[in-house]
């Protein structure tokens, strides 16, 4: 039996499909054939909770692209599929996906302090003694935080994997308050690379301050893959990326 499992972000959706049977058809590529482009083309075999094996198709997709596919989901976090998992499936907070999904990736979770940074909010979750004993979820003041860091390269045509650390940062709250605050210092004759170096100075900083200032950082999410804002964050923190598929993996 095949099921299809997806953390449905803002900006991207990430979609697993897993079967017991090394040769299935895939129902996601069977609905979209334009899917394969986004597949990770890598081997790929998955355990669940139980250390039972599995095999399956891994895509990265843009979420406009997801809320297209005719199907429904056998697990699922993220409010924008929560009306599209099935009637015996299963859909859970992200907060708890980001949980499950560390444990299963930090097999000697003990003391850890594991954040997730998306394209619109930030969440975090402790554990002590391997047991979880805090968390948060901010939707407001990491607001768009990782789509701003978007838009803001396209628009002046920056590569984020040639954006240095920066020892300044720019003071924000969110993306959007951001955002005059990055133009203004364009505007100044502050080279687009610089400002933008600035801003990650700035979420990183607010990272590691609302998680309640870690010495050592599990970090979930896109920006696992900005290494000017690993970098940055370093500055205040040991940081382990864990990549973008942890709440996926919570999943199942």
């Amino acid at each position: 039996m095949t099921k299809v499992i997806i953390d449905a972000g803002t900006s991207w959706s990430k979609i697993l499909e897993i079967s017991s049977k090394e040769n299935f058809t895939s129902i996601l590529l069977s609905a979209n054939k334009n899917l394969h482009q986004y597949k990770i083309q890598e081997p790929q075999t998955f355990y669940d909770k139980d250390d039972k094996k599995y095999f399956g198709n891994l895509f990265l997709i843009p979420s406009t692209l997801a809320a297209t596919l005719p199907v429904e989901f056998d697990n699922a976090t993220g409010h924008m599929v929560k009306k599209r998992v099935k009637p015996n499936g299963l859909y859970e907070n992200e907060v708890i996906s980001l949980a499950y999904g560390a444990k299963k990736l930090i097999k000697s979770l003990k003391d850890a302090t594991i954040v997730d940074i998306g394209s619109r909010d930030l969440k975090w979750v402790q554990f002590i003694n391997g047991k979880y004993k805090d968390l948060d979820w901010n939707s407001s003041c990491g607001s768009v935080t990782g789509a701003t860091v978007d838009m803001l390269c396209k628009f002046y045509n920056v590569d984020p994997n040639n954006i240095s650390v920066q020892a300044e940062k720019i003071p924000v709250v969110c993306g959007v308050f951001a955002m005059e605050k990055i133009m203004d210092d364009i505007s100044k004759n502050t080279p687009a690379d610089i400002a933008i170096a600035k801003y990650l100075h700035g979420i990183a900083y607010n990272t590691w301050k609302f998680a309640k200032k870690p010495q050592k950082m599990y970090l979930s999410g896109g920006f696992c893959n900005n290494n000017c804002f690993i970098e940055t964050l370093k500055l205040y923190c040991d940081v382990i990326p864990l990549g973008r598929y942890v709440l996926l993996g919570g999943l199942f």
